[in-house]
């Protein structure tokens, strides 16, 4: 008998897929509002960052393999540094109260998380308009 190739599939799900680019742009803008609130002085650790980082695990899972992938895991990690941050600043500000400059070193933290924050959700932003991954994630 001959060998026939098998027949092409025309449900081809990875190069027709569409990535879920919405999940990454809401949390995008959720992580933008997050970081605005806490370079107000309220802290990143706010509802809205939590929100946003909920959001962008769950939409990780339908990006794999997508360049939508790569901000999602951007945001995700931008979240737990600025959280280990502002547990730095929040231990700062405790033990060195006593001496007073604990009351000006964690404020300074926390603002240089937020600032922090804010290039990373700009920068993101920029690459996710042209549809491109973010570089080295």
């Amino acid at each position: 008998m001959a060998d026939y190739p098998a027949p092409a599939s025309t449900n081809s799900t990875t190069e027709s897929r569409q990535p879920p680019a919405t999940g990454a742009l809401v949390a995008y803008i959720l992580f933008g509002i997050a970081a605005l609130v806490g370079f107000a002085g309220h802290g990143f650790l706010s509802v809205v960052g939590i929100v946003g980082v909920i959001l962008a695990y769950v939409s990780r899972g339908d990006s794999r393999g997508t360049w939508v992938e790569s901000h999602l895991t951007w945001l995700i990690r931008t979240f737990w540094w600025s959280t280990i941050w502002a547990v730095i600043g929040w231990i700062v500000l405790i033990l060195f109260a006593i001496i007073l400059i604990g009351l000006a070193l964690g404020p300074l933290i926390w603002g240089a998380t937020a600032i922090w924050v804010l290039y990373r959700v700009i920068r993101g932003v920029l690459l996710f308009k042209d549809s491109r991954p973010i570089p080295g994630v």
